[in-house]
């Protein structure tokens, strides 16, 4: 196969489709990569990087969309990019279909697009493994991002996040306990604070106590206990995943004003629609806004602001999938790997999965039917 890297057109997505490392594994597999010009430059990336590892320079968006059978993104496309690609091509993204624009997955269909989603892609033992590296890395930040905003000069309450003898430490609360509230809590306590874990699943907040030998506090998720721990909370967290789904509002706008003036939000889950009521998507050029004296930041792509380390973890991940699509094509491919099959939105321009059906009202069929029970 060929495979296109074009260059991200969101204005802050700084991250790229495929690491000149991970083009040579592809390239050393016998398929072709063309690379559009600048595509990792945001990343520190050059075209001479991607040339060495065998890649293909082109001068056109096009043409990085034309001539590829499988296009590699880490953004779903945008509007103006639908008209640039190549009927019935594989597109593998992170494409967060449930809150995308319906006439955009229509598009899709009608261009028989075969549409594979990086953050359902599953494992067969109920882990997502492309997603769990950006996972890991946004519930970092999520710390170091609500440290700096806790600071009196970016509006906070003037609270450092850490420990000092003789004085109380701030309270942190994590609105679920998978990947990201894992990481998130790991760097809380290591700083210092006092932690609150909330998750509905007693299997993790199990998992979590145990990885971080009891210095969290958790709870069974419920609305009086998160109205009692959002009052007290210096900073929230939130860190819910619902895989190809809308995440539901579980912090209410009554919760948001119950916290102290200056407190911090920093919700994750936005690109899946966001668990706080009062978020909104922001972006790396203006990421926060004040709801009720608490300052909220909402990016949905909070990783493309360190796209070196992102673009690197996310090829590590990705790569053996994407060569997988490209040595046996989407029917095989998905016919040998249960998880890679779970990773499909669209296939041929059919919708297959029943998330985002149900979110737009739209019709699926089952991807096992149309492979022929295979999958």
């Amino acid at each position: 196969m060929i495979l296109g890297v074009p260059r991200e057109t969101h204005r802050y997505e700084h991250r790229a489709g495929l690491t000149p490392s991970a083009v040579a594994r592809l390239v050393q597999r016998g398929h072709g990569v063309v690379v559009e010009q600048g595509a990792g430059a945001e990343a520190h990336f050059s075209d001479r990087d991607y040339e060495r590892s065998g890649a293909q320079i082109v001068y056109s968006r096009q043409e990085a969309y034309q001539r590829a059978d499988l296009v590699c993104r880490v953004g779903g496309v945008e509007r103006d990019e639908l008209e640039l690609l190549r009927p019935g091509s594989i597109l593998c993204a992170f494409h967060h279909l449930a809150v995308a624009p319906r006439s955009t997955i229509e598009r899709l269909q009608e261009l028989e697009i075969t549409a594979v989603g990086y953050e359902i892609i599953g494992d067969g033992e109920g882990g997502l493994p492309v997603l769990v590296p950006v996972s890991e890395m946004a519930g970092q930040m999520a710390l170091q991002i609500a440290a700096g905003l806790l600071r009196s000069q970016a509006g906070g309450r003037g609270i450092l996040l850490g420990q000092v003898p003789g004085v109380p430490p701030p309270t942190v609360l994590v609105v679920g306990a998978g990947t990201v509230g894992t990481a998130a809590a790991r760097q809380a306590v290591a700083a210092g604070a006092h932690v609150i874990v909330v998750d509905a699943e007693l299997r993790r907040l199990r998992r979590i106590t145990e990885a971080l030998q009891g210095r969290v506090v958790t709870a069974v998720a419920g609305i009086d206990r998160l109205e009692r721990f959002t009052a007290i909370a210096d900073v929230v967290i939130g860190a819910v995943l619902v895989p190809g789904g809308r995440t539901p509002f579980l912090v209410t706008e009554a919760m948001v004003a119950s916290m102290k003036t200056g407190g911090v939000v920093v919700d994750v889950a936005v690109d899946q629609g966001g668990c706080v009521e009062t978020s909104r998507p922001t972006t790396l050029g203006d990421p926060t806004f004040v709801v009720h004296g608490v300052t909220h930041y909402c990016v949905p792509n909070m990783t493309a602001d360190i796209p070196r380390t992102a673009s690197r973890a996310l090829a590590n991940a990705a790569v053996p999938y994407v060569a997988r699509l490209a040595e046996l094509g989407v029917d095989e491919a998905a016919r040998r790997d249960p998880g890679l099959a779970q990773g499909i939105y669209l296939y041929r321009g059919t919708l297959v999965h029943p998330r985002v059906g149900e979110v737009l009202g739209l019709g699926v069929s089952p991807v096992s039917d149309l492979l022929g029970g295979g999958a």
